[in-house]
């Protein structure tokens, strides 16, 4: 069979060859309404750039590093996926850092880009892998784009959902049900996601006039493990919740299998809401009231601001916030009194 190449995709948008080939690898030169036509074509006739060639003719590897806490978390692999799809159609690879959460192999991960490894880094972590001196333009470091979390420097690309404003429409759907005792099963707080939740259940709650009870939230990470600990520790306290929200699906499904291991029935003696909306939480038993992220999205956010940042077009502004979803399924129920 022959290999499909640059006449190919020309053949099948009109456009010349050269202007596919400025759209797959000067995308800063053509409008972004043909580089989306070329890319799309690019992925139905099947074509796989020459990688090779490519970084021999601009100095570049061809690679790009995604640097994820953990890589087995349902919702972290949907990005995965809608970033390796952008890439191999702009002439990029993606290489995964799985760091458990260690800053050390966050830093390891990121020098991929000095010594030639890579060509630009998505961090989905709250820590920025590079030192930077105050003053320093973020143009100054290697390309690299913030996903879902939030570094700490206002001028770093960014790509997220409005974390505060999806946990006030959780609670909101909660306390609209009934519930004031609800609980928490958070994640880490060293995150800006986390804090930004949490600072969201408490204004909601503070704005129903609903007295917040610090005894019923607990500090965890984001792991079925975590839910099951989680939940087993509010059930016994001298007061139960009837609402237990989870920052994470995961955090969720631990928590109601805990529950049920309990005696408890969801949704008729507690409440659950999740967190992410990953495929597997509408086909649980009940299936999962949830924040859906746009994962798929958000993914591909990222790796476009990304290779744009690479090919030396930088984004018009640092942020991009993507819209949530409350997704109401058979996990959470109204209550009386």
């Amino acid at each position: 069979m022959a290999k499909v190449g640059l006449k190919d995709i020309a053949a099948q948008t009109g456009y010349s060859i050269a202007t596919v080939s400025h759209a797959l690898r000067n995308p800063d030169r053509v409008a972004d309404a043909t580089r989306k036509k070329v890319i799309a074509a690019a992925e139905a006739v099947g074509y796989t750039p020459n990688n090779l060639a490519v970084s021999l003719r601009t100095a570049r590897s061809g690679n790009i590093v995604v640097i994820i806490p953990d890589i087995a978390d349902s919702h972290n692999s949907n990005i995965i996926k809608a970033i390796e799809k952008v890439a191999r159609a702009r002439g990029y690879s993606v290489l995964l850092g799985d760091t458990q959460g260690s800053e050390a192999r966050e830093r390891e991960f990121a020098r991929m880009t000095q010594t030639r490894q890579a060509d630009g880094v998505i961090l989905m972590s709250h820590r920025l892998p590079f030192d930077r001196k105050p003053g320093l333009p973020i143009d100054k470091l290697p390309p690299i784009v913030n996903g879902c979390e939030y570094a700490g420097h206002d001028d770093l690309p960014r790509v997220y959902i409005d974390d505060y404003q999806a946990a006030i429409d959780a609670t909101n759907h909660l306390l609209d049900y009934g519930h004031r005792r609800i609980a928490l099963i958070s994640g880490d707080v060293e995150t800006h996601s986390t804090r930004e939740r949490l600072r969201g259940f408490d204004d909601a709650m503070a704005a129903a006039g609903v007295e917040v009870d610090r005894s019923l939230q607990v500090r965890a990470g984001y792991t079925l493990e975590e839910g099951i600990a989680g939940a087993t520790r509010l059930m016994r306290h001298r007061e139960p919740p009837t609402a237990i929200f989870c920052f994470s699906d995961e955090i969720a499904f631990g928590a109601m299998y805990a529950l049920r291991d309990m005696g408890h029935s969801v949704p008729d003696d507690v409440s659950v809401m999740g967190f992410d909306n990953i495929p597997f939480a509408r086909y649980i038993t009940p299936p999962l009231t949830t924040i859906a992220q746009p994962t798929a999205e958000i993914g591909a956010t990222c790796a476009e601001i990304l290779l744009d940042i690479i090919d030396g077009k930088r984004p018009e502004t640092p942020l991009r916030i993507l819209p949530h979803e409350l997704k109401v399924r058979e996990s959470t129920r109204r209550i009386s009194g």
